[in-house]
């Protein structure tokens, strides 16, 4: 019995592979980008603002679609047509105002002020996101749990008393980022990698190109666990790092290059209620 299990396990692979291209190939992508908060993020055309962009879309991108991206374009509104020249500018004396009724559940417009003034300083020291990011990994030799670790400590360590009045970081703000190191899934910032490093379908951007695709962890949420559930793609049930990169390891017996490549018509299907 214990010999055909290697080929049930590949007759498995087989279906699924099958499965997921068919799912992929018959998915409509152009129509889905006008439901997913990566739409804002193709207004621009200059990467840095399509990172700044991203960083904010991904950080409020939680609970129901249609109460965050209003959210999302009060604050890009705010920052104007160059999001990045935003950041480099802002002074929390001169801005803090326009955010303060800026509330989605449990994030304050203080606190996406908070995260500006974060990538506010990571521009002076860094220079981009970007730049900040590749430091992280190539120091990391190439660990994005650990790179992805150290960019939510150096939001949740900044001096924010120029935003809270004084050195705090309250729950709400660190909400914002959380660690994979202490096994969160870490949805929103996996979301963020994704639109920065992978490209070639229209979807995402590819601005982040030295960081290889298969890299990349899951944006493991409600519905890529329902998704992962009904494909046998873990066997873990609870939302954790985990699952998300048992997830990511079984997608890649599929396509071993761009594994994360599937995300994206995955959570709309299972949104729209395919794997219930």
């Amino acid at each position: 019995q214990l010999l055909f299990l290697p080929l049930m396990k590949n007759i498995h692979k087989i279906k699924l592979k099958n499965t997921l291209i068919r799912l992929h190939n018959q998915f409509n992508f152009k129509e889905y980008i006008k439901r997913d908060p990566i739409e804002f993020l193709h207004k621009y055309k200059n990467p840095r603002d399509i990172e700044v962009a991203g960083l904010i879309a991904s950080s409020i991108a939680y609970g129901r679609i249609d109460l965050f991206k209003p959210i999302i374009k009060n604050i890009l509104t705010i920052m104007g047509d160059k999001p990045s020249q935003y950041v480099v500018k802002f002074s929390p004396q001169q801005e803090l105002h326009k955010f303060k009724k800026l509330n989605y559940r449990m994030t304050r417009g203080i606190d996406i002020a908070c995260m500006i003034y974060g990538m506010h300083k990571i521009s002076r020291e860094y220079g981009s996101l970007k730049q900040m990011f590749y430091f992280f990994y190539n120091k990391s030799q190439g660990d994005l749990k650990i790179a992805l670790s150290q960019m939510s400590d150096f939001f949740c360590s900044i001096d924010t008393t120029l935003v809270y009045g004084k050195r705090i970081h309250p729950r709400s703000y660190l909400f914002l980022f959380p660690s994979p190191l202490k096994g969160s899934p870490c949805k929103r910032l996996n979301l963020f990698l994704r639109w920065m490093v992978r490209n070639g379908d229209g979807v995402d951007f590819g601005i982040w190109d030295k960081i290889p695709p298969n890299k990349l962890i899951i944006p493991l949420d409600i519905h890529i666990s329902r998704a992962a559930n009904y494909l046998s793609l873990s066997k873990r049930k609870n939302l954790s790092w985990k699952m998300a990169e048992e997830i990511t390891e079984t997608l890649k017996l599929i396509d071993h290059k761009d594994p994360i490549r599937f995300d994206f018509s995955l959570c709309h299907l299972s949104m729209s209620g395919k794997f219930s």
